[in-house]
């Protein structure tokens, strides 16, 4: 019988925007293994907080997650689930719905 994978923490970074690039904090985790050269995740959390933008929810303005079996968005206080296609694709979707939050929010300054 093969032995089970062990998920270990891949990534695990946390970065303060300026307020210029729009302000709040960016945090990614990400766990997962090696398997015959590909990383496989097992687990992400992805979060974007910034409570100038939404109060609620410790200021969490957009999150995806798989936490509680299964994949989910947050959004201003909201929860979704959504469908899964890659940790990538949810990456990619991430990084681009909250630079446009920050892009609108820099929009509406005076």
């Amino acid at each position: 019988m093969p032995k089970p994978k062990t998920s270990r923490i891949l990534e695990r970074e946390r970065f303060e925007l300026s307020a210029k690039s729009g302000g709040g904090i960016l945090q990614y985790e990400v766990w997962g293994y090696q398997e015959k050269g590909k990383t496989i995740v097992t687990r992400y959390n992805l979060t974007y907080i910034n409570p100038t933008i939404y109060a609620g929810d410790n200021g969490r303005v957009l999150g995806y997650d798989n936490a509680h079996g299964h994949h989910h968005r947050h959004y201003m206080g909201s929860v979704e689930p959504f469908e899964f296609e890659s940790y990538t694709s949810v990456l990619d979707k991430f990084q681009e719905e909250w630079q446009d939050l920050i892009k609108r929010k820099q929009e509406k300054r005076p």
